[in-house]
């Protein structure tokens, strides 16, 4: 009996070409585009981002050149309350969400999986840049082939059951080859553009999005030095990340950046370069995927943030979900609510949200 696979085809070369892929190889495959949200919902224009119209077509259109079923689900409850509200909530809590890897914890490898199950397919498919390995009766994420595309660190949430039943056909690609085959075969996405926004945000303006959304305009408060000293106001701690220095509206006869928000006092607090290093972090929420747990301290390369280049560190498991990890040389900006990931060469061991530094 043929393996039978979901594509997630969002419209882009991507997700086509990984179902082309599938289709080449013998499975027997559907395409389903998930709708998330209506860009009108949120204020946008109709084609500004995925889920409009377009992407959706796009998606059809090539399911029809391969010859396989394309099938719209709404997801947009889900999406709703498990990542916009996530990342609105992270913002007013004084952190920096990833909505990225919210939306593969709980929407790709979460509830399109359990849909894909109840259809009795064998796999969910992807055009994600990462690959999963088998050793033995254990999982392994590992990154991408092409260093340029590797999105590893957005799939770390990924469980053994979500990997043991997930397919990324592009792991060992790269990006010039897969538009090279999506040429070939004459879709029509072959040169659309990757998105660099957040889907729901595709202006970047995180602050007037959840304005918004909400309702609610931010409060304004006190900008001060780190010894209380008001230098100014801001507008709204929503507006500014640690290690900011641009958009202060205030000049300095040296530079000064984002080092702290207090929720609490609604403070925002300005520091010299040198108040934004940090050798030691704490993450909660943690999944590792190459160890049943971690027993002991372990050597390991982390990323706090997508783009960031690996620094060298120890970590340890110090409760039952909670990670210390100990870097090597101080760290500029790390910023909760982002995820630091742990990493042995290519093999993702694991990870979590940031909650504070030590």
């Amino acid at each position: 009996m043929r393996k039978k696979a979901v594509i997630a085809m969002s419209g882009g070369v991507d997700s086509s070409v990984a179902a082309f892929l599938l289709k080449k190889t013998g499975f027997d495959c559907i395409g389903v585009t998930m709708k998330l949200f209506t860009n009108e919902d949120l204020g946008a224009a109709q084609n500004a981002s995925c889920c409009s119209l377009a992407d959706v077509e796009d998606a059809r259109n090539v399911a029809c050149r391969l010859n396989i079923p394309h099938y719209v689900l709404n997801f947009s409850d889900d999406f709703r309350n498990l990542v916009i509200r996530n990342f609105i909530e992270t913002y007013r809590k004084g952190a920096t969400p990833n909505p990225c890897i919210d939306c593969n914890r709980h929407i790709k490898f979460e509830r399109l999986l359990f849909r894909a199950k109840q259809l009795d397919f064998d796999y969910i498919v992807t055009g994600h840049y990462a690959r999963i390995e088998k050793t033995g009766g254990r999982f392994f994420l590992k990154k991408s082939r092409d260093p340029k595309k590797d999105q590893s660190y957005v799939l770390y949430t990924m469980t053994q059951e979500q990997l043991a039943h997930t397919l990324f056909p592009l792991g060992d690609m790269t990006k010039e080859e897969v538009r090279e085959i999506a040429s070939a075969q004459g879709f029509a996405n072959a040169k659309k553009h990757d998105s660099q926004d957040i889907c729901f945000v595709p202006d970047h303006d995180y602050a007037v999005f959840i304005e918004r959304y909400t309702g609610t305009p931010a409060e304004p408060g006190n900008i001060v030095d780190e010894s209380g000293n008001i230098l100014g106001t801001h507008r709204g701690l929503i507006r500014y990340t640690i290690g900011q220095r641009r958009g202060l509206g205030l000049s300095f006869p040296e530079p000064r950046y984002v080092s702290a928000k207090s929720v609490a006092g609604n403070t925002l607090t300005l520091g010299r370069e040198e108040t934004l290093y940090t050798k030691a972090l704490v993450a909660d929420a943690i999944n590792v995927i190459a160890y049943p747990e971690l027993r002991r301290p372990i050597r390991v390369k982390v990323k706090t943030r997508y783009l960031q280049i690996e620094q060298r560190a120890t970590a340890e498991q110090v409760g039952a979900d909670r990670l210390r990890i100990d870097f090597d040389a101080p760290q500029r900006a790390v910023t909760a609510g982002q995820a630091a990931v742990l990493y042995d060469g290519d093999l993702v061991v694991g990870g979590g949200t940031i909650v504070g530094t030590v």
